[in-house]
């Protein structure tokens, strides 16, 4: 059985490697006072620190315009407990990202298939063997690796058939979750390996890493949580937004990879392989019924995100070279999203 560190000894190790190899945190206590944000900026921080925000941070043509960390409120025992992890060296929190996590394992997919160990359009049962579902063996052969990379495997919640795969958008996390084993089995390691070899490391994201979720976490079918901080995950941005490469010049992932992460689910115009994407016809949200329209109007078309629950964001804006992160607790304000860039487009000229 894998043995998982303690929280002090994640927060220990993350502190000390962040010292060694993040040179933006290394700098950053030497660093000159940003100047004050503009009033329409203001505005947008003040939104979100009343929106239960730990951290904010917008990355602008590789310039950092706004990092804010704040403080998590006292009486969030819950949401401590279930998903913080202690701070990073940078100030920030080491959060379990929730879904978030779904687009860093997308990279990890592209890989698999830039490196010819995986094939999206085979039989999810090539990588898993039969029985990984509760569909009958006919059934169950045609759902491919692609329809859980699009949340279309017609399968509900509880792995039993309901839809031909393909033609039904169902946000699925339990059977989403068999992407982790589909990725290490045709890697033939782990998923802690593979993304370390093939992701974190080489984009020097030293505070990324998986672990397995506290007893009190309630059981969404995906017992393992991506832990990792408001830099790291600009860092996944600012690859899409470098054609799939490191800021090292590594590449990451082929281009076409990433062409094809953000290409269009027939079932869902909003969703690509485990990436939300603005400026389609239409959006079925988690939990929710189709609505006509994008999915953030007041955001740029060519917006795609990493969304997670407790309104965890990262948004990338490829016309504008635009990273916005945010971390935290489940913003009040139900409308978080469309509010933020109804604040965020004017502050950004």
């Amino acid at each position: 059985m894998t043995q998982h560190p303690s929280r002090r000894t994640v927060v220990a190790a993350s502190a000390a490697a962040a010292a060694l190899a993040h040179p933006l945190a290394a700098s950053a206590q030497t660093n000159a006072p940003s100047p004050a944000p503009s009033p329409t900026m203001q505005q947008v921080l003040d939104y979100v620190r009343g929106q239960n925000t730990t951290g904010f941070l917008i990355i602008q043509n590789r310039q950092t315009l706004v990092e804010k960390n704040w403080q998590l409120d006292p009486g969030a025992t819950k949401f401590r407990d279930d998903f913080t992890y202690g701070p990073a060296s940078d100030g920030s929190l080491l959060e379990d990202v929730a879904s978030q996590q779904k687009s860093f394992v997308s990279f990890l997919a592209a890989t698999a298939v830039d490196k010819g160990l995986l094939d999206v359009n085979s039989p999810v049962s090539t990588y898993l063997g039969a029985g990984w579902s509760k569909a009958s063996p006919a059934q169950e052969a045609q759902i491919q690796v692609i329809h859980v990379l699009t949340m279309s495997t017609g399968l509900g919640t509880s792995f039993g058939y309901a839809t031909p795969p393909g033609t039904t958008f169902l946000y699925n996390t339990p059977v989403y979750a068999t992407t982790k084993r589909i990725v290490a089995a045709a890697a033939k390691s782990t998923i802690e390996a593979v993304t370390h070899d093939w992701l974190t490391a080489p984009a020097g994201m030293t505070d990324t890493a998986w672990r397995k979720r506290p007893a009190a976490f309630a059981d969404v079918g995906n017992p393992t949580g991506l832990v990792t901080t408001p830099r790291d995950t600009a860092k996944l941005g600012q690859i899409v937004l470098d054609g799939g490469k490191a800021a090292d010049g590594t590449r990451i992932v082929s281009e076409a990879g990433l062409k094809a992460m953000f290409t269009r689910s027939p079932a869902n115009p909003s969703y690509g392989r485990l990436w939300w994407l603005n400026g389609g016809a239409f959006t079925i949200k988690p939990l929710a019924n189709r609505v006509d329209g994008p999915l953030i109007p007041a955001a740029p078309a060519d917006l795609v995100a990493a969304l997670g629950a407790e309104d965890r964001k990262l948004y990338v804006v490829p016309s504008r070279q635009l990273v916005v992160v945010r971390m935290g607790q489940a913003a009040p304000d139900r409308g978080f999203d469309q509010q933020l860039w109804l604040r965020l487009m004017p502050a950004l000229g």
